[in-house]
């Protein structure tokens, strides 16, 4: 509840049932209207607490609480008289008031007196009754007003004088009739005491609440400006982080351009038609006169007139036409992998992928638009041209218009199932099985048509039915056939394949489906019938000979194959070989062995001349390896026996028995077959080193150095040599080593390996200026080997200082342009020493001079800051194969720093499918699987390492080249180098921080 107090003669105090929680001020002030009738606008509460708008707020937010009094303020408005209206008033002023009546009562404007109110506050003296006055004058009282009486304006000023004031004065809405009142009053030293002590008054009482109210104005405005910041103080911290940027860094910040469309100029074009006098040139020019014209006659027929010179060839017109619309569209185009996705016919542009975000965009939208109503225009009956220009307005946002364009485009092309198939494309799902009903009402006969009515069903069973009918249509349509039977179960699919083969005997496919389908009796008599058929299809008979091997009947199977050949012969028909060995390898996939080897035997030697076999059945070996893969050991040693039975020279076959003995763990045995492929082929180096690596790699040091010996007395090759280098450094037989390497450089002075063990050999001792020596000796014969370069870099830098193996390298260069190898060396010398300014340099020289090198994209990745390792990748894959396997490691590795495990593993695996033999990323892929796989995924990596015997990399020759590891198996290696990977990883870890 709150209390009104109003100042009236009464004093009278209202009551108003209110909750100042939830009523507005407004609201109060309407409550006093009704009960007091004094308008919102004229009651002026004096509040406990002064805001801007109070009338929107809640009487608790302006401090009024239940039992509140509060002050109603009504302003001064001159005194009970009511205003008095100008002479051209109204009749009812003229009407007598009823008795009682006192002006604006009705309205609360009762009078009351203050200090300073004169006269108006008073009682206003009785009026005469204008009426009876009236009627006193009438015909016998004197003229009247407004009848030429003389007394009419002078009585109305005596009766103003008599009120002491005018009535037909005008009313002030502000000071009522105090206006009037004051207006001659003088301004005297009363006056102005008392003006001034209300003004003290206000300056007091504004004072009092000064410091409140700008506390609180100071509060909403830092409320405000922390909810709305500047622009300035938003990026305030990031100004303040530009200090620590370097002027490299300020070289890298990108210009911005102007992007602003306001020097740019639009043109308007505009398309006027041809006139027919141009049509007439043009058709003129185009005849073919027989006879000359009198002009020409003249000049002996030796002048051409200028009006036969054709100037307005409307051909060349219409070509151009047709340029620049192709040119449009090509602009419009969809790009996919760099081709544009063109419509052979010129129009059909695919412009789902366009997206209108410009208003460049959207004038070339109007050109294409315009370009396209030409075309649909000049040749209605252009299928291409409503089809594009429907999706021109698709992409465009217009979906009605396509529908309607498409629409017509129906209506003129009704025999296109293209047309077709794009109304019902941009149809609603309710109108596209209408649409597509009448498209196949029109060509009942399209195969595209009735699979679209197919798609649009819900159901297999209305699907297949849609099927059906349209094979009633198209009953040769392999398409249908085929989608029809993979809508039904097995028992239908044989019935509807059993009429298929009759509607369509030429088809492989639905016969063999029909076989597949049948029992094993049923099935051969398919075959056989297919076969009637279609007798030169080799499919038929390898069919054939899958089924009598799955049923059992393998002795079958190599007849079956053998007849068929004999058979396609017969027809005419070319064995390819190498279709039929794909054939084979099909068949080994499905588990159809022996098929594969039946295929195999027929086969093999079609084609090939009797001087080639040997080479080309190797080759055929290494590549397939049947038995290897699918038999057992004795069946594949009994097919080595019986093949170097039949080729003993050939090399590999030999030295395939002995490995498959070696891996059988049969040593014994794997040395008897070297000595007999010694026997059948003595001078064969590849023999000796087979015979030495047996030896040498299960510990008989001394057996590999008699057989080493005898291979040098009989003039071996630098490999001879090189191998019984090696076997004396494991012996420890540094002067037989040094010996060695001496005689073999003296053979073969231009093998750099020889070179470069003879440096390392010194090196190992201590000799570094020897070994310095050799390597430079070594250059002078061997000036394009890299190895050699890289070795004596490193031994320099270790020596002498950055300065000398830089010099040696910047040499290694200009001997050796665009190597990948020599500019890596470089970039990581400088890096190892702190260089990374001129790391950078050399690396962008590197890649300017190697741009499709994949170590030095790889190396780029590694040394790019984290925010650039996503668009170096980009570009190193853009630049490179994308089948580069040190840039998919490079990839691999930054997926793992972002522990994307999957995309990490997928790139891991890709690296090692496309380079097995380089056991770095075998290191990678199984510490990534250490990390983050399971044993199962370890286990399958370290088989797959094992099986692939990785034989290169930075990292794994190190360790698998060193004195300690030399008969160290695959797996020991690779786990060496995973230890070697974790200790570099930590170290750069350790530098970073």
């Amino acid at each position: 509840m709150v209390f009104i107090r109003t100042p009236t003669s009464t004093n009278k105090t209202l009551y108003i049932h209110t909750n100042p929680t939830s009523t507005t001020l407004h609201a109060l002030k309407h409550q006093i209207q009704l009960q007091t009738l004094i308008p919102i606008s004229q009651q002026n509460l004096l509040l406990p607490k002064i805001c801007q708008n109070p009338n929107t707020l809640l009487l608790s937010q302006l401090d009024i609480t239940n039992n509140t009094t509060l002050t109603l303020h009504i302003p001064l408005l001159g005194g009970m008289q009511a205003p008095v209206a100008p002479k051209s008033r109204l009749d009812f002023l003229n009407s007598k008031p009823p008795a009682n009546y006192v002006a604006g009562l009705g309205r609360g404007a009762t009078g009351f007196t203050t200090r300073s109110d004169i006269g108006p506050a008073r009682a206003a003296p009785d009026l005469p009754d204008r009426n009876a006055g009236a009627a006193a004058a009438g015909p016998g009282g004197g003229a009247g007003r407004g009848k030429g009486g003389k007394g009419g304006e002078d009585e109305d000023e005596d009766e103003n004088e008599e009120k002491g004031y005018d009535e037909n004065q005008k009313f002030d809405e502000f000071e009522g009739n105090d206006v009037g009142l004051f207006a001659s009053a003088e301004y005297d030293e009363d006056d102005r005491e008392a003006d001034a002590v209300w003004e003290e008054i206000d300056k007091r009482m504004d004072s009092r609440r000064k410091d409140r109210r700008e506390a609180r104005l100071k509060e909403e405005i830092e409320k405000y400006r922390a909810s709305n910041p500047k622009i300035t103080e938003q990026f305030a911290d990031l100004k303040r982080k530009l200090v620590t940027l370097s002027a490299e860094e300020w070289e890298t910040i990108p210009d911005i351009g102007d992007y602003s469309l306001r020097n740019k100029k639009k043109r308007f074009e505009s398309f006027v038609p041809v006139p027919d006098t141009l049509l007439e040139k043009a058709r003129q020019e185009q005849e073919h006169v027989t006879a000359l014209d009198p002009k020409s006659r003249a000049a002996g027929g030796a002048e051409t007139p200028w009006g036969q010179t054709p100037v307005t060839d409307l051909t060349a017109v219409g070509e151009g036409r047709g340029t620049v619309l192709s040119l449009k569209l090509d602009r419009l185009s969809d790009s996919v992998s760099g081709l544009t996705v063109v419509d052979p016919k010129g129009y059909l542009t695919d412009l789902k992928s366009m997206k209108i975000t410009s208003d460049a965009e959207i004038s070339d939208i109007k050109k294409a638009r315009l370009l396209l109503k030409s075309v649909t225009q000049t040749n209605p009956k252009h299928p291409p041209g409503w089809i594009a220009a429907a999706r021109l307005e698709e992409v465009a946002g217009k979906i009605q218009a396509a529908r309607l364009l498409i629409q017509k485009g129906c209506e003129e092309c009704p025999t296109n199932e293209d047309v077709w198939l794009e109304a019902c494309r941009l149809s609603n799902p309710d109108e596209a099985k209408g649409v597509i009903a009448k498209g196949v009402k029109r060509i009942p006969n399209s195969v595209k048509l009735w699979m679209q009515a197919a798609k649009l069903e819900n159901d297999d069973f209305t699907k297949r039915k849609v099927l059906l009918k349209g094979l009633e249509h198209i009953p040769d349509s392999v398409r249908l056939w085929k989608a029809a039977v993979e809508l039904c179960n097995e028992e239908d699919a044989r019935t509807l394949l059993g009429r298929a083969v009759e509607c369509c005997p030429l088809h492989v496919e639905l016969w063999l489906a029909f076989a597949r389908l049948e029992t094993y009796e049923n099935a051969r008599k398919v075959l056989n019938r297919a076969r009637e058929k279609l007798p030169k299809e080799p499919a038929i008979w390898i069919t054939a000979a899958k089924l009598e091997e799955a049923n059992g009947n393998t002795p079958m199977v190599g007849k079956l194959i053998e007849r068929g050949i004999r058979a396609l012969q017969r027809e005419g028909v070319v064995i390819d070989r190498e279709e039929w060995m794909k054939e084979a390898e099909a068949a080994e996939r499905a588990g159809s062995v022996a098929t594969c080897q039946a295929i195999i035997k027929n086969t093999i030697g079609i084609g090939v001349e009797e001087e080639d076999r040997k080479r080309t059945w190797v080759a055929d070996a290494e590549e397939s390896q049947l038995e290897k893969s699918h038999g057992t050991r004795e069946s594949l040693d009994a097919l080595l026996r019986k093949a170097v039975t039949y080729r003993p020279q050939a090399e590999v076959l030999w030295l395939m028995g002995a490995k498959e003995k070696w891996l059988a763990g049969d040593v014994p045995s794997a040395r008897a077959i070297l000595q007999e492929a010694y026997a059948a082929i003595p001078n064969s180096e590849e023999i000796w080193l087979a015979a030495f690596k047996l030896e040498f790699e299960n510990h008989e040091p001394e057996r590999a150095r008699m057989l080493l010996a005898k291979a040098r007395e009989r003039g071996g090759t630098e490999r001879v040599w090189m191998k019984s280098a090696i076997v004396e450094r494991e012996l420890g037989n540094i002067e037989e080593e040094r010996k060695l390497l001496d005689e073999g450089l003296q053979r073969f002075p231009s093998f750099f390996k020889l070179w470069l063990m003879l440096g390392q050999l010194e090196e190992r001792l201590g000799n570094l200026d020897k070994a310095k020596e050799i390597y430079e000796a070594g250059l002078k014969s061997c000036p394009s080997h890299v190895p050699l370069w890289l070795s004596l870099a490193n031994l320099e830098e270790k020596t002498n200082g950055l300065s000398k193996a830089r010099a040696v390298l910047t040499m290694a260069r200009k001997k050796n342009p665009k190597n990948p190898e020599l500019w890596l060396a470089a970039i990581r010398a400088e890096s190892r020493h702190g260089n990374n300014k001129e790391a950078d340099n050399l690396m962008a020289k590197a890649l300017q001079e190697c741009p499709t090198s994949g170590i030095l994209w790889a190396a780029s990745i590694e040394m790019a800051p984290r925010a650039q390792h996503k668009s170096k990748s980009a570009d190193a894959i853009k630049k490179c194969s994308p089948h580069d396997p040190h840039v998919t490691t490079a990839v691999a590795k930054l997926f793992w720093r972002e522990r994307k495990v999957d995309k990490a593993r997928s790139w891991l695996n890709r690296a090692v499918t496309l380079a097995p033999d380089i056991g770095d990323f075998w290191a990678y892929y199984y510490k990534f699987e250490l990390q983050h796989g399971t044993d199962e995924d370890q286990k399958d990596v370290l088989k797959r390492c094992i099986a692939a015997e990785p034989k290169h990399g930075e990292k794994w020759q190190t360790i698998s080249k060193a004195v300690e590891n030399s008969h160290q198996p695959t797996e020991a290696i690779l786990k060496k180098v995973v230890v070697v990977l974790g200790k570099e990883e930590s170290a750069s870890e350790n530098n970073d921080h």
